[in-house]
């Protein structure tokens, strides 16, 4: 087992890994920039390293800051978290040159992966289900209007390197494919180096279904249920759940076998989610996220299990604490992500935190890294805290949820709490009637 580990990230995800560290009895190092000095993740861990000025170009991005942080320190191994360097292949690659230990899956699982078009066909011989589409990329716009044609309008153009909702966009008809196609690469280009796409058929009311994964890297692999991840904003989710309110026990065994079957054939190590669109009954692979997914709180709350612990003791060389069959979901599961955002436009709002109160009681959890004084940084992302309750059952979630929004006071900037109160209050929320489209629509007569 490791000694010490250091988490090559900030936030909430910083803190959690710090959270199963110590109660595995590990050391912890954690690393921030100038702005993080005073953040909480740094006054937790047992150990603390600046490694640069605000941007995180040159600090949580910067491979040779980190890797310094670790040879000073004399940490042993890297927990990414998600986000900034989590799929970065170049960087584990460089880690374990370095001699040491990345907590996650090999290098050259997060490079098949993180190409959409390689994890596609990987995928596919793998046996998992996919949305019918391009063989690989698609180069030439005629070429890109062929397909159309071919496969029906709508089509989704993807940027191969793409994330996040950026890279993608929609054709609906002939006539939008060159303006779709021109956007998708440059936004590919831009943000990812990388001006590769890919033609998908654009399904017109699936829900976003993901299988929690986790393999040993010794041939073994289990699934973890799913969530359902549908109330999404600009392709970001913002409220998830576990399980899926419209996934059978016969569907969730199969979907779920077929992804673990998949990821135990390539020898896959650590936590890993496969996402799909879920449409009439059935699943279409869209992506996989070779890292600890922002959502997974829900499912550690359903099965009882700590999924950052297993990702530590995994890459240790220990055994997965569970089996397939130990599994037994009990209950139900909702997260919402609060972001320091203005609404109803969603603008970023960082500052100074004038009093910040976490809700409690029975089934309320809390992951944020927010206390009073505290100034959020203008750098990063918005995400500063993600509520999670669980109850025996859906209705009595959202009750709790409903609950823990009143509850929750972060004074000082302005959050997303509100739109949480507002969608509590319709009945498509509370009866699960909902797609991946649902919430986009919803936002248009949405005042804040």
């Amino acid at each position: 087992m490791f000694k010490k580990i250091l988490i090559a990230n900030r936030g909430e995800i910083a803190l959690r890994v710090i959270r199963a560290a110590r109660e595995m009895g590990i050391a912890t190092v954690a690393v921030h920039s100038t702005a993080d000095a005073d953040a909480m993740h740094v006054r937790m861990a047992d150990e603390s390293v600046c490694i640069g000025p605000p941007s995180s170009m040159q600090s949580y991005l910067s491979f040779p800051a980190i890797i310094a942080a670790c040879e000073i320190t004399g940490a042993e191994a890297i927990h990414p978290g998600y986000g900034f360097l989590s799929e970065n292949a170049n960087f584990v690659q460089i880690v374990e040159d370095h001699g040491i230990k990345f907590i996650g899956p090999t290098a050259q699982h997060i490079r098949i992966m993180g190409d959409k078009i390689t994890a596609k066909d990987t995928m596919n011989k793998l046996g998992v289900p996919c949305v019918p589409g391009s063989e690989g990329g698609v180069a030439t716009l005629s070429e890109a209007k062929s397909l159309g044609e071919e496969m029906g309008y709508p089509v989704i153009i993807k940027a191969t390197a793409g994330g996040g909702g950026r890279g993608m966009k929609v054709a609906n008809t002939a006539e939008d494919m060159e303006s779709a196609f021109m956007t998708a690469r440059a936004e590919g280009k831009s943000n990812f180096g990388n001006d590769e796409v890919y033609i998908e058929k654009y399904l017109t009311t699936p829900r976003h279904i993901e299988i929690q994964i986790f393999g040993d890297g010794k041939g073994r692999a289990v699934h973890l249920g799913e969530r359902d991840c549908s109330l999404q904003r600009r392709h970001q989710k913002v409220f998830e759940e576990a399980p899926g309110p419209t996934i059978t026990e016969k569907e969730r065994a199969h979907i779920g076998k077929v992804c673990a079957d998949a990821l135990a054939d390539i020898n896959y190590t650590g936590a890993g989610t496969i996402e799909f669109l879920y449409e009439k009954g059935e699943f279409y692979f869209i992506e996989m996220n070779t890292r600890l997914q922002v959502e997974h709180p829900v499912t550690e709350a359903i099965f009882g299990i700590d999924l950052v612990r297993e990702q530590i003791l995994v890459a240790s060389g220990e055994e997965l604490s569970f089996q397939q069959d130990d599994l037994h979901i009990n209950g139900h599961a909702i997260e919402v992500r609060i972001n320091a955002e203005k609404l109803p436009d969603f603008t970023p709002c960082p500052g100074r935190i004038t009093h910040f109160h976490a809700p409690g009681g029975l089934g309320v959890r809390i992951d944020s890294a927010l206390y009073d004084g505290y100034v959020i940084p203008p750098y990063y992302d918005s995400l500063i805290g993600k509520l999670i309750v669980h109850g025996r059952d859906r209705p009595e979630a959202l009750a709790r949820l409903d609950r823990a929004l009143g509850e929750l006071i972060v004074d000082g900037i302005d959050t997303t709490v509100p739109l949480f109160r507002a969608l509590l209050e319709d009945q498509s929320i509370h009866k699960g009637e909902y797609n991946i489209h649902w919430l986009e629509n919803w936002l248009e007569n949405y005042e804040g």
